[in-house]
């Protein structure tokens, strides 16, 4: 049981310190572990939804199971939770704070589901789950943040960046299921270059959130110092 539960926790641990040490201003560590703990009460809503869907038949495509039952459900809660718990809440004052904070959303669910996983069909599918499933929750957080954090910090576009918060991680997501759906045999050799593509989009989009708020740093600097100068006699 313990090799069990390490085996399910040891990938998110290891993602979210990645991305929180990325943060030049780091976030305070109980907000985070309580979102933490947000993302891992998704799971039973989600997974009793489903369960309800897939017992009365109402999906019977790999299109609709992809982009409905499972990418369209797990990104608009995980965005749900986002927009109630911690949007307004003070502590989210930068661009990249959004991506940590979503990134640890999508880490509780991948934990608990990852968890669950593993004590029904074994251990020996930690490996490629921390690689894959767990991966893929993370970085889908990323882009979920980076727009959660540019509606933020920027006026124009709010409302366009808060929607694409939720539809492009809803895509990737829908697309990432319905490769494991339909590829059958050598999915993983479908799966590696979209995993890649995910990857280098996601460390771009941290790349410009934490560029943001350097930015913006030098922008409020240099107004002071022009406000000075036309302040002196």
């Amino acid at each position: 049981m313990f090799s069990i539960l390490s085996a399910g926790v040891a990938p998110a641990l290891a993602l979210m310190s990645f991305f929180y040490l990325k943060d030049r201003f780091t976030e305070p560590l109980t907000l985070i572990a309580r979102n933490f703990i947000l993302g891992m009460l998704l799971v039973f809503p989600i997974m009793f939804i489903q369960y309800v869907f897939q017992a009365e038949s109402i999906v019977n495509s790999p299109v609709m199971e992809s982009f409905l039952l499972v990418g369209l459900l797990e990104e608009f809660f995980k965005w749900f939770i986002f927009m109630y718990a911690i949007y307004h809440h003070s502590e989210f004052d930068a661009h990249y704070d959004g991506i940590v904070y979503a990134v640890a959303i999508s880490l509780g669910f991948a934990t608990l589901e990852n968890i669950l996983y593993l004590f029904t069909n074994g251990i020996n599918y930690a490996f490629i789950r921390a690689f894959f499933p767990v991966s893929s929750h993370a970085l889908f957080g990323v882009i979920m943040g980076y727009y959660f954090g540019k509606a933020k910090i920027f006026s124009a576009h709010k409302r366009r960046n808060i929607f694409f918060a939720f539809l492009i991680p809803y895509l990737l997501h829908g697309t990432y299921h319905y490769i494991l759906t339909v590829v059958s045999s050598n999915w993983i050799i479908a799966l590696v270059p979209f995993m890649i593509g995910l990857w280098l989009v996601a460390l771009h989009r941290m790349k410009v959130a934490n560029m943001t708020h350097s930015s913006l740093q030098n922008l409020n600097e240099n107004k002071q110092e022009t406000q000075a100068i036309k302040r002196l006699p």
